[in-house]
């Protein structure tokens, strides 16, 4: 087997590995409560993983403004690189809305800590995620 074909074959084999892990750990977590939300992510930045292979950061600050800036990732000629919008939490969940994505419609996430400041994220309409927080 070549060096490369080797190489190959254990990244495969690390990310089914690390993929196994991460279920396992998701399947014992719990959603967030509202106060939850509030102590884990409000006054924090969290950093949305894409699937550009860049980390999305918004900040979510106390005044109930979020802000997103994606002018630093490169992603900036995909969409407008940054918006601020406006944050609530609605039952348990986080909601946001900002002027011009998602054509301005509102976004709620169901949030589930899946270790020390990570999360798994999921919309109201079925798209999902993961976040860390910093």
């Amino acid at each position: 087997m070549t060096h490369i074909k080797l190489m190959k074959k254990t990244a495969i084999t690390l990310l089914l590995v690390s993929s196994f892990l991460s279920f396992g750990s998701i399947a014992n977590a719990s959603n967030l409560t509202a106060s939850e939300i509030k102590q884990k992510v409000i006054g924090k930045r969290v950093f949305l993983a894409t699937r550009f292979g860049v980390e999305f950061p918004l900040v979510y600050k106390t005044n109930g403004s979020v802000t997103g800036d994606g002018t630093g990732t490169g992603l900036g000629r995909f969409f407008a690189p940054k918006e601020t919008g406006n944050w609530w939490i609605k039952g348990n969940r986080l909601c946001q809305k900002f002027p011009t994505w998602y054509d301005g419609r509102t976004q709620c996430f169901q949030l589930t800590e899946t270790g020390r400041n990570k999360l798994t994220w999921k919309t109201d309409d079925g798209r999902s995620g993961v976040a860390s927080i910093r």
